[in-house]
């Protein structure tokens, strides 16, 4: 009897350990989600300023790449790839 009570008792910690770390999860999920639209939009927001012109400032540009790296490693979409693959033709200015 007391080792059903030992096992009882382990089990709930080990639930409750893992509601824990579940939740952990979640929260840097949510964290990565929210810096991963952070850039989306700072980087659209700078393609749709200097796209009819295909001109950037290097201060722009180097910032639009820094921002298109964190991006790829949080695993962002293949549609901001395309925009940086257009990014990268356009002439930089001082």
């Amino acid at each position: 009897m007391e080792q059903l009570i030992v096992i009882a008792g382990s089990v709930t910690a080990i639930a409750g350990a893992a509601a824990v770390i579940l939740k952990i999860v979640r929260y840097f999920q949510a964290i990565v989600e929210g810096i991963r639209c952070q850039l989306r939009t700072d980087m659209l927001r700078t393609y749709y300023r200097h796209k009819d012109d295909k001109r950037i400032r290097q201060y722009e540009k180097e910032n639009f790449e820094h921002n298109f790296n964190a991006y790829a490693a949080l695993n962002g979409n293949s549609f901001i790839r395309d925009i940086h693959e257009e990014v990268k033709k356009w002439e930089v200015v001082s």
